[in-house]
């Protein structure tokens, strides 16, 4: 039994013994540290070994001269892949920073492109009209002026051409608040577009007294594809009036812009459409309805202002 365990004991020791000269002699490696695969790592590391190797005298001239130039050869390489992915990091930077304006260039959209449909009445004309020549270009923009019935004009006013509505006593209108003339501006991007004016993109509206800076329609509306199914305006900026009507609505007092497409759609359908929604107020929430019923949401500009004025 003695003998025995003396057998084990020196085993271990031999074997202990073994793996100590392994170990010494590197056959051995006991270690769990994972080397860094990374390319830098490598060439840096090479690369340092290399010139220790120059500067400490262990290797001859002509190595000496060979290694500088591997040296030399893997920095540049290193320095112009950096450079590489910087410049592929700026691109992709560039392209991400794109501004939609740069984009609106390939729709090419000019002021010609877009006919403005304005919403008027007679009673009011002789004020509002100072309105339309504030931002009125003659002979650059297009457009109409929706009158209730006929007014007295002169031609050195240089306003836009004036046209009658169409008669909406059909329509059924049973808002007491609200004033049925509202049936008549709901049907003015319709009435505009039955006009059949050429090269048109896009139908404006807005109110007589809607103030439009006419080269800030035109780069906004250029942003957008105008051969698609667009509604573009705004809410109101009065948070009453947004929560009494509605935060998806656009409002013809700041203004809003229907694409042609969506323009003849409209046209297709308005009157029907009208016909289901005698209840509401004006001419904004018909179109809205209108919109909802072609599956065309709100395509929101916050350019477009509209201001309640609360002060009568």
């Amino acid at each position: 039994m003695y003998s025995f365990r003396q057998r084990i004991i020196t085993w271990l020791i031999l074997i202990m013994i073994i793996l100590y000269i392994l170990y010494s002699s590197n056959l051995l490696l006991l270690t769990t540290e994972k080397r860094d695969c990374s390319t830098n790592v490598r060439l840096d590391a090479a690369a340092d070994e290399k010139l220790e190797m120059i500067s400490t005298g262990n290797i001859s001239k002509t190595t000496s001269s060979i290694i500088e130039k591997e040296v030399s050869n893997e920095k540049k390489m290193k320095q112009n892949k950096t450079t590489k992915e910087e410049e592929e990091q700026e691109q992709d930077e560039d392209e991400e920073e794109l501004s939609i304006d740069d984009l609106s260039q390939r729709q090419d959209t000019e002021i010609k492109h877009i006919v403005f449909g304005i919403a008027a009445s007679s009673n009011l004309w002789n004020i509002r009209k100072e309105y339309i020549k504030v931002w009125w270009k003659p002979n650059e923009t297009r457009g109409v002026v929706w009158m209730d019935q006929r007014v007295k004009t002169r031609d050195d006013e240089d306003l836009p051409d004036i046209q009658i509505s169409g008669d909406t006593s059909r329509f059924k209108y049973t808002n007491r608040q609200g004033q049925r003339s509202a049936l008549r501006i709901s049907r003015i991007v319709t009435e505009t577009l039955k006009l059949g004016l050429e090269d048109v993109r896009w139908f404006m509206m807005g109110d007589d007294d809607t103030v439009f800076m006419v080269d800030n329609v035109v780069r906004v509306l250029s942003k957008y594809d105008h051969t698609q199914f667009y509604y573009v305006g705004s809410s109101s900026e009065s948070h009453v009036q947004n929560i009494h009507f509605s935060y998806g609505m656009a409002y013809g007092g700041g203004g809003f812009a229907i694409s042609y497409p969506l323009a003849k759609e409209l046209a297709k359908m308005q009157d029907r459409c009208i016909q289901r929604y005698p209840a509401l107020y004006g001419s904004d929430d018909r179109m809205q309805a209108c919109m909802a019923e072609l599956g065309v949401p709100l395509t929101k500009e916050a350019g477009f202002h509209q201001v309640i004025n609360t002060l009568h």
